[in-house]
């Protein structure tokens, strides 16, 4: 993530591809961090397990992004997420329809994975449960 801070509160504070309001974005370390201490308050230690996994290999997937665009959107949604999870709004909720329709192939693969993973996991532990 190579784009100086400068540029990306440049472009936060121009809202220029961002549809929510202004909101100032945060460096990619400052967010990295604020992702992991969300999951650890807030998260039981499976789904912790799962999302800290996840944050770490798409922030290392992204260290070297230089398309502004790209590094806006991806710290944008992160940004989002954090909020959704600090503030408990992410349970029961629904994917956007929107974002469904503009995910790849593979990301909808990737989603349909561990939505099976998922209902699999509950099965196993309703048997055990019983």
């Amino acid at each position: 993530m190579k784009p100086s801070l400068r540029l990306l509160a440049s472009a936060a504070q121009t809202g220029k591809g961002l549809s929510p309001g202004p909101m100032a974005l945060l460096p990619p370390i400052y967010l990295y961090r604020r992702l992991l201490r969300a999951h650890r308050k807030h998260l039981p230690p499976e789904m912790r397990l799962l999302g800290d996994e996840y944050v770490k290999a798409e922030f290392r997937a992204h260290r070297n992004v230089e398309n502004p665009v790209h590094l806006i959107g991806f710290l944008s949604e992160w940004q989002l997420y954090a909020q959704k999870i600090e503030g408990d709004a992410w349970k029961g909720e629904k994917l956007d329809q929107g974002k469904i329709e503009k995910m790849s192939d593979e990301q909808l693969g990737q989603l349909y994975e561990l939505m099976k993973a998922i209902q699999k996991r509950g099965t196993e532990e309703g048997e055990t449960d019983s």
